[in-house]
């Protein structure tokens, strides 16, 4: 296995398409910030909060976390890299996981940009608001705004943001099944995005139905697990750290269970 994650982890390196993406969110991520400063402001209509928030993370990770399933693992059913290394004997759990552990690094990656952005303009002590309930690093940007900064506050942001990014590593975990069954980068990302909207609208009855608030809460996509701040208590994180890992892990094995017999053409 390690051989196929020093082989991705290469061809990631090398990739353009991995640089284009960081390049869009970074750009993005400044642009989000900006525009939840300059709202409050007054210097731009509150009225643009739809457009902040198409730059936020939620929304930018939703397509380009998907992007990347489809190319570095659709992208290797059609270039015949996976057929290749099952065929010199790596086992198809192992191809799997190797897959997995470049695809959240690539997700780490790309959510970089929006972690730097919110330190900084954390540490500036101004005001940030985007007029509405945020979600992510966007949440953190308008939930801490002036907060005062410490050695101590420093390295509980560094860690909240770690779990917020386990958070969307596990909600993008659903691409991998999507990337190993239908091989298809186009189907990965429409399906996915469709999901991550999906989810939205699922929130919303959660608040209603303290069933299915019971059962999604036990997934990334529910709960508070993407409204992380620094005034979220330990054990909070402690359960979308866990919720996270869990999902992950299941996430896996029915990747496992569908591909274990799947033909490869």
């Amino acid at each position: 296995m390690y051989n196929l994650v020093v082989a991705d982890f290469y061809k990631l390196r090398k990739s353009m398409v991995i640089k284009i993406l960081f390049g869009i969110t970074s750009l993005s991520s400044i642009a989000m910030a900006l525009m939840a400063y300059l709202i409050p402001q007054g210097k731009i209509s509150s009225s643009l909060t739809g457009i902040g928030f198409m730059f936020s993370d939620i929304n930018m990770v939703s397509i380009l976390g998907a992007v990347i399933a489809g190319v570095f693992i659709c992208g290797d059913f059609e270039n015949k890299t996976i057929h290749d290394a099952i065929s010199t004997g790596f086992n198809r759990g192992t191809v799997i996981i190797s897959k997995v552990i470049v695809y959240f690094c690539s997700i780490g990656l790309i959510l970089l940009p929006y972690a730097i952005v919110t330190i900084i303009a954390l540490s500036t002590g101004f005001e940030f608001s985007m007029g509405s309930v945020a979600i992510g690093f966007l949440n953190m940007l308008t939930a801490d705004t002036m907060a005062v900064f410490s050695t101590s506050t420093i390295g509980q942001l560094l860690i909240t943001m770690l779990v917020l990014t386990i958070v969307y590593m596990a909600q993008l975990s659903i691409c991998v099944p999507l990337a190993f069954i239908l091989k298809k980068q186009v189907y990965v990302v429409a399906i996915y995005y469709g999901l991550s909207i999906l989810s939205g609208q699922l929130m919303l009855l959660a608040d209603s139905s303290s069933i299915f608030n019971q059962i999604f809460t036990r997934t990334p996509f529910g709960g508070n697990h993407a409204f992380l701040t620094l005034d979220t208590v330990a054990s909070d994180i402690l359960k979308a750290l866990g919720v996270s890992f869990t999902f992950i892990i299941l996430i896996i094995i029915v990747t496992y269970t569908l591909f274990r017999k799947a033909e490869i053409k």
